[in-house]
């Protein structure tokens, strides 16, 4: 149930801008997103985050959204501004800081 939240939160995010900013299908967009969600998932919520506090695991994922899209960015020839990329990681963050917080019920730790 976690990853399936997780995924509709940031299919939103990454499908509705990079089919905006890139100018890609949807269906594109949501399998680019559908990856990042996946990747984020295993490494963000299942390895980071219990290990680490919530400001280290949105940090990473908004590191890991940024390099991701870069990547996908380069390989598929996308449309994708450098200031593009940080905003939609910057969202995606955003909403992994809310996720991790509220939905998952962790303390904020931001000193560690």
């Amino acid at each position: 149930m976690k990853f399936l939240f997780k995924w509709v939160l940031n299919g939103i995010i990454v499908t509705l801008m990079l089919a905006w900013y890139a100018d890609v299908t949807y269906l594109t967009a949501f399998i680019a997103a559908s990856l990042l969600t996946v990747v984020a998932f295993l490494i963000g919520d299942m390895v980071l985050l219990p290990s680490t506090n919530n400001a280290v695991a949105t940090i990473s994922d908004f590191l890991l959204a940024a390099v991701y899209l870069g990547v996908v960015r380069y390989f598929y020839d996308l449309n994708l501004s450098f200031g593009e990329i940080i905003i939609i990681s910057a969202l995606v963050a955003w909403a992994e800081w809310l996720y991790h917080r509220y939905i998952l019920g962790q303390k904020l730790d931001v000193a560690g």
